[in-house]
């Protein structure tokens, strides 16, 4: 569990990061927590963007995206979510 220093932490990191996965309207499937995965493994924070053609509603879509690759839901802002998950073989960012 992050505390709220760790998040805005890592929010101020997020200003700079663009949308690595996007969910459209196939939804999550094995294929986005797979590349979602695969992205928190190499960069450890990732924005997720949620299309206007798909059916998940963001805040739902990221609690289980969140739960299905063990990461830590930092925010959701509009139809982004970011996520946080350190990283098994290098860990890079440092959580105050």
């Amino acid at each position: 569990m992050l505390t709220g220093k760790q998040k805005s932490y890592l929010k101020a990191l997020a200003n700079e990061i663009d949308p690595v996965v996007q969910i459209g309207k196939g939804g999550i499937s094995s294929a986005v927590l797979s590349q979602v995965d695969e992205a928190l493994e190499a960069r450890e924070l990732i924005k997720v963007r949620v299309l206007q053609n798909s059916l998940e509603e963001p805040k739902e879509a990221a609690v289980e995206i969140a739960k299905e690759v063990s990461a830590e839901l930092v925010q959701v802002i509009g139809r982004n979510i970011l996520l946080y998950r350190s990283s098994k073989k290098k860990p890079v960012i440092e959580l105050p």
